[in-house]
């Protein structure tokens, strides 16, 4: 009887865990961020409308957002840049990354470098549809990534 209840508690407490560890990583520890009205793109000042984003201070990679911008705004900016945006939670419903980067390998959509090392070994990249939608997201730069 004593091997029944040491097991039966034992995967008790393995569920337990098991859902604590899934809610850390997939809910606790994002901020969804709303209140953006201009981003940095190279040192330019550029006017975001419909911001919708997640960041955590948990790690430097977590950023995600999806705004409106005038593409017309982004004319003269560097652009090419090797970008790989990484994936947001399911409940973040507004970033697509596997359509996102499929737009960007195609050419449906500009990737720019907005700030270069933003955070020690990382970048902020931004990409742009030429309808005005828009996303950005925080990568390794290519030092950390060799």
């Amino acid at each position: 009887m004593n091997g029944k209840v040491f097991a039966i508690g034992f995967v008790g407490f393995a569920v337990i865990f098991g859902i604590g560890l899934y809610y850390a990583l997939v809910y606790a520890y994002y901020d969804k961020v709303n209140d953006v009205t201009e981003i940095t793109v190279q040192e330019h000042t550029i006017a975001v409308s419909n911001y919708e984003g997640i960041d955590a201070t948990s790690s430097g990679l977590k950023l995600r957002g999806c705004f409106t911008v005038t593409p017309a705004d982004f004319e003269g900016l560097v652009q090419g840049v090797t970008a790989v945006p990484l994936s947001a939670p399911k409940w973040f419903k507004c970033y697509n990354v596997g359509e996102l980067q499929t737009d960007l390998d195609v050419g449906r959509a500009v990737a720019y470098l907005a700030a270069e090392n933003e955070k020690d070994g990382i970048d902020r990249l931004i990409a742009v549809y030429p309808d005005g939608r828009a996303y950005e997201w925080r990568q390794l730069n290519e030092k950390y990534q060799e």
